[in-house]
């Protein structure tokens, strides 16, 4: 690869990026812009550092164990401890910030302000900053000074109630989903504004709220609300509008299988050499499958259950039947 190719991979080079963040969502948002080359400086806590730092797993030798978390979302950045509360850190802090062309803070709206380190006093210090706040429910509302974590905005925004088995439990994505949805959201919009302050020669402050960004992901959700004034329900793995389309058990192991068009409806029932599904007044369409799709999963597994799953896999791949195991992250990334 030569260095114009190198380049085109690093498209932030030379912007500098202040992190101070803790955690996830605000740390994954530096990540992005640090693997688009930008240079970020993480601002830790003295003494006890970010509070990843302290989450297992934990590797390498005995005095200096690093965790795998902690890293995986602070990879390409450097770092420094402060206690910002000290009036002689903090000034260095403000050093750091007249500098930097982007700030990122995912703290409980106030706190930043207690420091003095908030989006005006920043504004002042430095005219052209990218303030990014990135926190539970925005920087004004009514609920603006509660916190909050990735399992309680995956409540509070609806995306529970549609996870899980339909007489289950609430179940959370295994994914934390708020998080890095707020952190991807946060990097867009600071890559928007590198762009217009570049031109006006204007700082600004991007709010980032956990709860909206996670609300902008369930388009789907809401548009059906909006709508029909109906609430979307939980299907497992299965599909509100599109059927079969979810995870199914052969006769060892599970597997998923998506026939989104009557195209592969068709050859799906060729595969499972049952043509009367096609007749099947239950099935005629991708509605009324999608209606009647605890009927037609039944139907479908039975047949499912005399091979195994890695057989029925490769022969619906082969046909052009999107499928596939379900992978453990062992499996995905060896």
């Amino acid at each position: 690869m030569n260095t114009a190719d190198l380049s085109a991979l690093k498209p932030l080079a030379g912007i500098r990026v202040l992190e101070i963040c803790n955690v996830a969502a605000g740390p994954f948002c530096a990540l992005l812009l640090a693997d688009l080359g930008a240079d970020v400086i993480k601002l830790e806590n003295l003494g006890t550092g970010d509070t990843l730092r302290a989450w297992p797993p934990h590797t390498g030798p005995e005095n200096d164990r690093l965790s795998e978390n902690f890293a995986s979302l602070n990879r390409n950045k450097r770092s420094v401890t402060l206690d910002l509360k000290n009036p002689d850190d903090n000034a260095k802090a403000k050093n750091l910030i007249a500098n930097a062309d982007v700030l990122i803070e995912n703290n409980r709206p106030g706190v930043m302000k207690r420091l003095g380190l908030d989006f005006d006093s920043a504004l002042a210090i430095n005219p052209k900053l990218i303030y990014c706040s990135i926190s539970a429910y925005g920087q004004t509302g009514p609920r603006a000074n509660e916190g909050g974590f990735d399992v309680t905005i995956q409540a509070m925004s609806g995306i529970m109630s549609v996870t899980g088995e339909p007489d289950g439990a609430p179940v959370k994505c295994g994914v934390p989903v708020a998080d890095f949805t707020a952190g991807l959201y946060g990097a867009m919009s600071i890559c928007a504004q590198l762009r217009a302050v570049a031109q006006t020669g204007k700082g600004v402050h991007i709010d980032v709220p956990m709860m909206g960004t996670s609300l902008a992901i369930a388009a789907l959700q809401t548009s059906e609300y909006f709508g029909v004034g109906k609430d979307p329900v939980k299907l497992g793995s299965a599909h509100p509008r599109n059927a079969p389309y979810q995870a199914f058990k052969a006769k060892d192991d599970y597997l998923v299988m998506a026939a989104g068009t009557q195209a592969l409806w068709e050859t799906v029932c060729q595969i499972l050499k049952s043509p009367e599904l096609l007749k099947d007044e239950r099935f005629t369409s991708t509605a009324l499958r999608a209606k009647n799709q605890i009927a037609l999963k039944e139907l479908i597994e039975v047949i499912l259950q005399k091979d195994t799953a890695a057989n029925w896999i490769a022969q619906f791949s082969q046909a052009g039947v999107p499928c596939c195991p379900i992978n453990q992250y062992s499996a995905v990334l060896n």
